[in-house]
């Protein structure tokens, strides 16, 4: 199902003006900062960073907000890391504080 889309002449003409506006110092743009992208931890990562923090499989895992599970998988391979949760382990490993206060 396709969406049709009527072309507006005049609105393109505005935001063409509105375009011009910025340099000439009549506009703000409004711009954001995206965060890095994540790289992948390799599983001889992880358990450094748990050892790093003092804590058990099960307490990092609770840092985490996963189960201990989860953290032996990503330690042995056998489970990948994404999302949020390579997220968490790259705070874990810079400022591991985060997580626990």
């Amino acid at each position: 199902m396709s969406k049709e889309h009527v072309f507006d002449e005049k609105e393109l003409l505005a935001s063409r003006s509105e375009s011009l506006e910025h340099p000439r110092g009549k506009r703000t743009l409004k711009t954001t900062k995206w965060a890095k992208p994540v790289a992948p931890m390799s599983p001889e990562r992880i358990a450094p960073i748990s050892r790093k923090m003092k804590a058990s499989t099960p307490l990092f895992a609770s840092y985490l907000n996963v189960t201990s599970d989860t953290v032996r998988g990503w330690e042995r391979a056998r489970r990948r890391h994404f999302g949020s949760a390579l997220k968490l382990l790259e705070i874990a490993d810079k400022s591991p504080r985060a997580l626990v206060d």
